[in-house]
């Protein structure tokens, strides 16, 4: 799935892209999102979201709209199982929070609570995230992302052969009922929000649809066993697969400054949030991109 370039008039902005000392991930400095984007500038993004995978845009003073307005030069949204958590005047906004008013949540709390790949539940599962900083903690809240084609190149010989052309189910369910355990705020799901995420079958190992670059698509969070292998094979193979895609060396840690947002590809990443006590306030506003069928 390419990029959509919509026509815009000559705006363009100097700013410029700085590679991280880090598996992956560049910082944006200088560009102003809300102002309007040429297409050369987006381009510009592009080439670099593709090469490195992670782009994080610095002092983002812009409204919920303009985050959803950007998002969707990339392609159309995609709207998270739970709704309850949508922002109200933008629901393809998710509220990404621990705080709580009136007793209740407005957000999801404890997201990113387990290694994943955004969506891979669905049949479609995500092109990429935006993750907008609303209210960050004095402590903790970092988020990591994994390169998970270097952990399939890296994959001994005999492991890529193993795998290359297995399927694995991956289901929204697999790790639920111990997320609520954990979180006592984290809702029950209706018959209908379940009958929205069915278990869904993609390759191991995905190729990218842009770059064509292999990568491992399996993750602790949302894939539930390996098609066709007895279950001890298969939780003995996922286990490996796990270990080794978050080894330090695939690893960038992004410690959160006010007004960031991320953009991350959900094709050639997964993530995982670090966490904060309970007591400092997180709250960030997330849009999700749609992708295409893996392959």
């Amino acid at each position: 799935m390419s990029a959509v370039l919509k026509e815009v008039s000559d705006t363009r902005q100097h700013f410029v892209i700085k590679a991280f000392d880090a598996p992956l991930g560049v910082e944006v400095l200088g560009l102003d999102l809300s102002r309007p984007l040429s297409n050369e500038d987006f381009a510009r993004l592009h080439r670099a979201h593709l090469e490195h995978h992670v782009l994080v845009f610095r002092h983002q003073h812009i409204t919920p709209g303009q985050q959803v307005a950007f998002s969707r030069r990339f392609g159309p949204l995609q709207i998270h199982v739970l709704r309850q958590f949508q922002l109200p005047s933008d629901p393809e906004v998710l509220i990404v929070s621990n705080i709580r008013e009136n007793g209740q949540p407005i957000g999801l709390g404890d997201a990113g609570h387990f290694w994943h790949s955004d969506l891979s539940y669905k049949e479609k599962p995500s092109l990429g995230s935006m993750l907008h900083a609303q209210e960050l903690p004095l402590v903790g809240g970092d988020t990591l992302f994994a390169n998970q084609h270097t952990a399939w190149e890296r994959l001994p010989g005999h492991l890529q052969r193993a795998v290359a052309d297995l399927k694995a189910e991956h289901s929204y369910l697999n790790r639920y009922a111990d997320l609520q355990k954990r979180n006592p705020w984290r809702p029950n799901l209706t018959q209908a929000q379940i009958d929205e995420v069915k278990p869904v079958v993609h390759p191991v190992v995905r190729t990218h649809p842009e770059t064509g670059r292999k990568a491992l698509f399996v993750s602790e969070h949302f894939t539930t066993r390996i098609v066709g292998l007895p279950d001890d094979e298969s939780r003995a193979l996922l286990d490996e697969l796990f270990e080794r895609s978050t080894r330090p060396e695939h690893i960038y840690r992004h410690q959160w400054q006010p007004q960031d947002m991320v953009f991350w590809d959900n094709r050639s990443l997964m993530h995982l949030a670090a966490g904060c006590p309970d007591q400092q306030r997180r709250k960030l506003y997330r849009t999700t991109i749609e992708g295409d069928v893996p392959f």
